[in-house]
């Protein structure tokens, strides 16, 4: 049995992990729940935060997982803005992801 949240490994007698309280669940549960990147490809690029967390939300309404990949590094100074923000979708969804990105694109 694996926590969710702290991803320890107990005993199959015990259910809810001591640490959060969190459900336990099986090894195999929760492998088949993991994040793996080569199910992930890139459907668009922007320089905003605000664009970016837009189309997710339009994404996310239409039933799509959606991953945002920032790479603005704020620790860095620079003039002008050449921050790179992806937006991922799984490879399953990337046709109709796109077909939606599009649809928002050509309305404005």
């Amino acid at each position: 049995m694996i926590c969710p949240k702290c991803e320890y490994e107990y005993l199959d007698s015990i259910t809810v992990c001591p640490d959060c309280n969190s459900e336990l669940v099986t090894k195999e549960n929760f492998e088949g729940h993991l994040i793996h990147p080569n199910d992930w490809v890139i459907v668009y690029s922007c320089a905003e935060d605000l664009e970016a967390d837009m189309l997710k939300s339009n994404l996310e309404g239409a039933d799509i997982e959606v991953l945002i990949l920032n790479q603005n590094d704020h620790n860095f100074p620079v003039i002008g803005d050449l921050s790179v923000i992806k937006v991922l979708v799984k490879k399953e969804d990337a046709q109709d992801a796109s077909a939606i990105i599009d649809d928002i694109n050509s309305a404005s």
